[in-house]
């Protein structure tokens, strides 16, 4: 099937409403767009720079961690939290009584991220996957009576209050199962020779009008793109993640998902998702460089601590992992009494690496400002 000849589906007549049932999409795809073509050489070059990239930056999970809480704070956002990524980064205990709900949502998405990306190593990308990915995602949070784990059985919808005046209702309920089922394939059919770029754009897509959780479709969705791209081996690590795009461009996000149910417009969806690629590779090849300078910076700043020098090492590398962080925790990281960890803090803040963010003269909390900076546009 040519992209441009797609057929998104068709509404459906139910009980007082129309749900839109969509077409399945494990196809044969043709691409017979010039400048889609083009949109997806440079994504697949900046992609595979990003690659080399993060497989050249020694350590370099401590710095994922940091792309992981961005990207839950951003996918989160999407959906309406408020949380930002100096408090996504902070203990609960530090969290302000209105704010631990939103704070809680990213946490559970970044622990769902990390669970998925380790499940990779025992399963395939999957239904199942989906399923306890979600599962965690929803645990404990506002849609935890929502069915984490497994699919809808009752109709969903999206916008407006009521199934009377939603913006779009997906699916019913009873093809569900056939359509992920259908999605599942499509991921796996390596006899019909999509550009992998392309097929996790189609199934973004997919999904989020197959819209099989009661809750949670959007930020699983996002999820699915990090996880193809990483069971794929796109990537050697996680270090691609879309959210950021999405949520600068929201209304774009939303209208070209649309755009394909309304006018088959397939091939708008793949330039926005290509580039969404191209351009979030791009900035996180920056971010990388942006490390690789500040790491450099640091070192040699803590050269001018002479025997503390070895200490103040594994305190720096630490702070990669935890840069937000009190002295409690800084003593039991480096195994070391907290008087001693509050000399090591004061030299670090002398230095310009360490900043107090509390003002208080106990319980201080202390951030490398620097660092987070690099994670924050």
């Amino acid at each position: 099937m040519n992209i441009s000849s797609f057929k998104s589906g068709k509404s459906v007549q139910r009980y007082q409403y129309k749900s839109f049932e969509p077409n399945l999409v494990d196809v044969a795809w043709q691409i017979d767009n010039a400048e889609l073509i083009m949109l997806l050489s440079q994504a697949n070059i900046k992609l595979g720079e990003l690659n080399a990239f993060s497989q050249l930056i020694p350590d370099v999970d401590f710095f994922i961690k940091m792309h992981v809480f961005k990207e839950g704070t951003k996918s989160s956002r999407i959906e309406g939290t408020q949380t930002n990524i100096d408090e996504a980064i902070q203990k609960e205990e530090y969290i302000q009584p209105e704010k631990k709900d939103d704070w809680q949502e990213v946490q559970n998405y970044v622990q769902a991220m990390n669970q998925a990306i380790e499940s990779l190593e025992k399963l395939p990308l999957s239904n199942r996957l989906l399923k306890q990915t979600h599962q965690t995602l929803l645990q404990g949070v506002r849609g935890t009576h929502k069915l984490p784990g497994e699919f809808r059985q009752s109709q969903n919808w999206i916008g407006g209050s009521s199934l009377a005046d939603a913006v779009f209702i997906p699916p019913h309920q009873d093809s569900v199962n056939d359509l992920m089922a259908d999605l599942e394939k499509f991921l796996h059919n390596h006899n019909n020779p999509v550009p992998p770029l392309v097929k996790i754009g189609i199934a973004h897509y997919q999904f989020e009008t197959i819209h099989p959780f009661l809750d949670g479709n959007g930020r699983i969705g996002r999820v699915l793109i990090t996880l193809f791209l990483v069971s794929n081996q796109l990537l050697y690590k996680p270090t691609l993640y879309l959210s950021d795009f999405f949520e600068k461009n929201k209304t774009l996000y939303y209208d070209n998902l649309t755009r394909v149910r309304t006018h088959n417009d397939l091939t708008r969806w793949l330039k926005f998702f290509l580039e969404g690629v191209r351009s979030t590779s791009e900035n996180s090849i920056q971010t990388f460089k942006g490390i690789i300078a500040l790491r450099s910076e640091m070192e040699h700043k803590i050269m001018s601590l002479g025997k503390k020098q070895a200490l103040a090492k594994s305190f720096l590398q630490y702070l990669y992992s935890k840069p937000i962080t009190d002295a409690g925790d800084v003593a039991e990281a480096l195994a070391v009494n907290v008087s001693t960890a509050l000399r090591l803090i004061d030299d670090f803040i002398k230095l310009n690496i360490l900043i107090e963010i509390t003002g208080f003269k106990r319980n201080r909390i202390f951030a490398f400002d620097g660092y987070i900076q690099l994670f924050r546009s």
